[in-house]
């Protein structure tokens, strides 16, 4: 993998106290289990936990990661997991899905279902971290976990063929992976080429589906007001993966041909 010589400087070390404030009202949570590609660490209550390229969960020594990115601990009788890094952002999704949060640089935001997934970006790789307690404040009703496993859907805006054929090239490596949390992110030219595409298709394929999603409130996807923020593939695989609006049973669609006739 080839890099930029002008990389920004790296972020300084970032105090967890600082940025997750009030640490206080820890009796009566349970231990939380932060998994990454089968590597399970235990954090107590009592306890701070750092994710980044460096910290006590050293995801990778990729450059483009923050040495401190992420921060789990407990403030006001609860779990928080917070971004203490400056440029990249996580998706957070829990509850099979059904909720989803986008974490920025210095938000941060409660832990309070059983099981939540982090994924995040950096450079042309793609995390995953799964965030698990014994003991939620929150759980999913059994009517969302029904609509999540059967059939009906809860995806308020449609797609085209193509444009669903777009978004599983895109997270095809996402999709494809076993038991790894960690999958490459294809630039548009290679998701173009799976396509047999031209890159004008795949580029106006993108924008459509970016914009469409950025109506029904999807945030990241969007940068100054009137234009598509630059990392929006990163993203949109982040969203449509974590969301299950993409599954493997998609990844026939990569070989169904031309699904519009252009």
């Amino acid at each position: 993998m080839s890099l930029p010589t002008n990389l920004p400087a790296d972020d300084h070390d970032v105090d967890v106290d600082t940025a997750v404030p009030g640490h206080e009202n820890r009796r009566g949570l349970s231990v939380l289990s932060v998994d990454f590609s089968g590597e399970t660490f235990s954090v107590e209550p009592t306890e701070s936990f750092t994710i980044g390229r460096e910290g006590d969960l050293a995801v990778d020594d990729n450059p483009y990661l923050h040495r401190s990115f992420l921060a789990v601990s407990c403030a006001n009788g609860m779990w928080w997991l917070a971004n203490v890094g400056s440029r990249l952002s996580a998706t957070v999704s829990s509850a099979n899905g059904t909720v989803q949060s986008w974490l920025s640089p210095g938000a941060r935001l409660p832990i309070v279902f059983e099981e939540s997934t982090v994924v995040f970006t950096a450079g042309p790789t793609t995390y995953e971290i799964i965030l698990q307690v014994k003991v939620a404040p929150y759980a999913v009703s059994n009517q969302v976990q029904e609509s999540v496993v059967g059939d009906t859907t809860v995806m308020p805006v449609r797609f085209t063929p193509s444009q669903k054929q777009l978004i599983v090239a895109l997270a095809e490596p996402m999709l494809r992976r076993e038991g790894v949390s960690i999958s490459n992110l294809p630039s548009s030219a290679s998701a173009a080429e799976r396509l047999g595409w031209s890159m004008s298709k795949f580029n106006r394929k993108l924008d459509h589906v970016c914009e469409k999603l950025d109506r029904m409130g999807v945030q990241g996807l969007r940068g100054a007001p009137g234009k598509l923020a630059m990392n929006r593939r990163a993203r949109l695989v982040e969203y449509a993966v974590s969301s299950h609006l993409v599954s493997r049973v998609d990844l026939s669609l990569l070989d169904a041909g031309d699904l519009d006739g252009e």
